[in-house]
């Protein structure tokens, strides 16, 4: 597989549901730099194998629509929106966060990712109508 097709194999996984995500798409060396609301917090293979933990105890389904996913080489560029519906209200789906992140692939797996999100705001067209863009 292509960096970019491991990439939305990834992004196209049951991460709310399937316990085998983590160990299936991140290589044992992996790091997440990851830039937040809260802050910034460096994950490694444990502490992503909890987080994913956490989020199948929290959704029922996470989806993802990407307006860029750009490959160069083992590098893999995506600008996307997160969706879900938690396990309290399963009937409903909520806009959960803006990302941009940049993946880098190693031994078909995802060895280092630098993301950086930001929390929806359905009262902001402008930033909707942004991420309605799509340049893949």
């Amino acid at each position: 597989m292509s960096a970019k097709e491991v990439v939305k194999a990834f992004y196209e996984s049951d991460m709310a549901n399937d316990a085998n995500v983590v160990s299936e798409f991140f290589h044992k060396d992996c790091e997440l730099h990851w830039t937040s609301s809260q802050g910034f917090v460096l994950l490694n293979y444990k502490e992503i194998k909890d987080f994913f933990k956490g989020t199948r105890q929290s959704y029922n389904s996470l989806r993802f629509e990407f307006t860029h996913l750009i490959e160069s080489n083992e590098f893999v560029t995506t600008r996307h929106t997160l969706f879900g519906k938690t396990i309290e209200n399963p009937e409903s789906e909520v806009i959960l966060a803006h990302f941009s992140a940049i993946w880098e692939v190693k031994d078909g797996k995802l060895y280092r990712g630098f993301e950086i999100s930001l929390p929806a705001d359905e009262n902001d067209f402008e930033s909707l109508a942004s991420y309605a863009e799509r340049k893949i």
